[in-house]
């Protein structure tokens, strides 16, 4: 009896560090962008999981700016403090994004693997009547590999060596005047003498 409840829990604890391990978390920073620029400054914290398609994400950690009032943008993106340099894309941002009456949402791109490709930012007008939530959202967004070209298309040259190009275009496409034509002289033609 003893082993099996042992043998349970061990699975148990198993499955949630397999489960924890799966979320990432990302820090992202916040630059004024003005003459005299000042160093990053943490702006959220940002639990994700790069494994859903969906993936839901949560804001961990939160601290509102303290943005110059000379400062009109902001620089947006994941910053790595130990090399003093960004350690993904940035994106540039209003301050009007973190005026009264708006939400700020994090957006978050990470590729396939869960690395952090960039973040942005934008203001949601937020609506007293209709949500509670007025805190700060996240969303991440996965990028999914492109259109590949189909690359096993034979090529047809013309006898001279040179690209040969077919007309893939139909009957009607290829031959319209010539039916206009007979449409034209069947309607206008002078009909024999029927009466006499």
């Amino acid at each position: 009896m003893k082993f099996s409840s042992g043998f349970s829990a061990l699975m148990g604890l198993a499955l949630a560090s397999l489960a924890s391990a799966a979320d990432r978390t990302a820090a992202i920073y916040i630059q004024p962008v003005s003459q005299a620029p000042a160093a990053p400054a943490p702006l959220a914290e940002i639990r994700y999981d790069p494994a859903a398609a969906a993936s839901p994400a949560e804001v961990i950690s939160y601290e509102a700016p303290e943005i110059p009032d000379e400062a009109r943008l902001v620089r947006v993106g994941a910053y790595d403090p130990s090399a003093k340099r960004w350690a993904s894309s940035t994106s540039v941002a209003s301050v009007e994004n973190f005026s009264k009456g708006y939400s700020p949402t994090l957006i978050l791109s990470v590729d396939q693997k869960g690395d952090v490709l960039g973040a942005a930012l934008r203001g949601v007008r937020i609506d007293a009547g209709q949500t509670r939530d007025f805190g700060p959202q996240a969303l991440v967004l996965v990028t999914e590999p492109g259109k590949q070209p189909e690359l096993n298309k034979p090529v047809v040259l013309s006898p001279e060596g040179k690209d040969a190009v077919q007309d893939e275009r139909t009957f009607f496409q290829k031959y319209w005047w010539l039916i206009g034509i007979v449409v034209i002289m069947t309607l206008t033609g002078g009909g024999g003498e029927q009466g006499k």
